[in-house]
């Protein structure tokens, strides 16, 4: 017999439930769950029956069947032990085109109930045709002790994060591809305890992979990518160092810069935790160091309330590459004590609060833009020299990097360089800024001549 499965919405339908002893109990327990409007008929009611009419949960008719019963409903159920009974729901049923199940008869039902296994708004039902309802709720059994108790809680939140991509995204296949990526989880699968309710063994590594050599790779990052399950890395994690993963690995872009551009924070970190449940190595691949404006604290704090177990390995950040890159030390005994980060957003603030005051610090602003002029203006507004010394190097320590040596003064005028960038400012640069600007300047005398 060819079925086909569906799920019913009864909430609020009409449904006529005929009988009122134990087997008629079991299928009344059963619809209720549904919010179906039931009315039950019966001649004789079992006490259980007669409780959830005076509770106001169904409507109880006691009398004998008559068809006019059926008029109106959008299923009928026979549940007496009468098979001529039994037989006329069914008959009159299917005449007026009503859906009919006839309890423990399969010749004569429309649909069949499933052994159901439920976590929330999962359902798995299970169904053999009537040859065996045996089978079916041993089964049921298995599937039960298999499906993880937090399936229920995980699939709300997938849901209302479906929902948030499909009114953010377009739809197409990059959208579709995200959809897959946050309910990605492997489901049939014991629950495994870590102290609290975690997985064991659900880690989760927040991985620096520096400014893009794997040379500059630490051991530990990368002992972790070679032998990662899953990476989710950022646009700025350069393909060699992409290239070090097992062929195995399932490694996902969720880098805001291109691919998948509108991508949130909050979908990333669904997706670090659905990836976690999964009982697998997740890293989660930086550029730099995951600290340094990598949004690593809302990452933490969700894989935190989730209840994942995860590890911060730290990297070389941008910063530090560029210094070598000028070269220069960001700190120097009789030029520079201190060392501000900031990023290009909040370095072109009119807060005078928001970037300490110090005349002795090196200033590093990551991701300052191409057009440096209104970042010059607000610095020299501050107060800082024109001559104070600054490098903009590109791509730091990658082989193409390069690097700019100007002034404060000369730095709106800079022509943009290559993204990624960094820019650097302070006295802790002039000895390396003024050989560069003096070595460019005797390169344009000579060329001029």
């Amino acid at each position: 017999m060819n079925l086909q499965p569906i799920f019913l919405i009864l909430d609020g339908r009409p449904g006529l439930l005929v009988g009122a002893g134990n087997v008629a109990l079991e299928k009344l327990i059963t619809l209720l769950s549904s919010g179906i409007r039931l009315r039950v008929i019966a001649p004789v009611v079992k006490a259980e029956v007669r409780a959830f009419a005076d509770e106001g949960k169904i409507e109880l008719v006691e009398r004998e069947f008559t068809p006019g019963d059926l008029d109106g409903n959008f299923i009928v159920i026979a549940a007496t032990d009468n098979p001529e009974v039994n037989a006329t729901v069914y008959r009159e049923s299917v005449a007026r085109g009503i859906l009919v199940n006839s309890v423990d008869d399969p010749p004569h039902c429309d649909f069949y109930f499933g052994s159901v296994v439920r976590r929330g708004d999962l359902q798995v039902a299970i169904s053999t045709a009537g040859e065996s309802p045996a089978v079916a709720q041993q089964l049921r059994r298995e599937i039960n002790e298999q499906l993880p108790e937090d399936l229920g809680s995980w699939l709300a939140q997938v849901g209302e994060l479906r929902r948030e991509i499909l009114a953010r995204h377009p739809a197409g296949e990059e959208r579709k591809a995200l959809l897959h990526r946050i309910a990605k989880r492997k489901i049939l699968q014991p629950a495994r305890q870590s102290g609290g309710s975690g997985a064991e063994g659900a880690r989760v590594f927040l991985v620096g992979a520096g400014p893009g050599d794997p040379d500059l790779l630490t051991v530990k990052a990368q002992r972790l990518i070679q032998t990662a399950d899953v990476i989710l890395h950022d646009d700025l994690v350069t393909p060699e160092i992409l290239a070090l993963a097992s062929p195995d690995a399932e490694i996902v872009n969720v880098g805001k810069r291109c691919g998948m551009k509108n991508i949130t924070q909050e979908e990333i970190n669904s997706l670090l935790v659905s990836y976690a449940a999964d009982y697998r190595v997740v890293v989660r691949l930086k550029s730099g160091d995951p600290l340094i404006f990598g949004r690593a604290a809302e990452e933490m704090t969700a894989l935190g309330e989730a209840d994942v177990q995860f590890e911060v390995v730290p990297g070389i950040t941008a910063a530090f590459a560029a210094a070598a890159a000028i070269p220069c030390s960001l700190t120097d005994r009789g030029a520079a004590s201190n060392v501000v980060f900031s990023t290009g957003h909040h370095a072109q603030s009119h807060n005078e609060a928001a970037i300490p005051e110090l005349e002795d610090a090196t200033r590093i602003v990551y991701m300052p833009g191409r057009d440096l002029s209104l970042l010059a203006l607000e610095w020299l507004q501050e107060g800082l020299p024109s001559e104070l010394p600054c490098a903009i190097v590109s791509h730091a320590g990658r082989p193409e990097q390069q690097v700019t040596h100007t002034t404060l003064g000369s730095l709106g005028r800079t022509e943009a360089v290559q993204a990624p960038s960094i820019l650097l400012a302070g006295w802790a640069l002039e000895k390396p800024v003024q050989a560069a600007i003096k070595t460019q300047q005797g390169v344009e005398k000579t060329t001029r001549r």
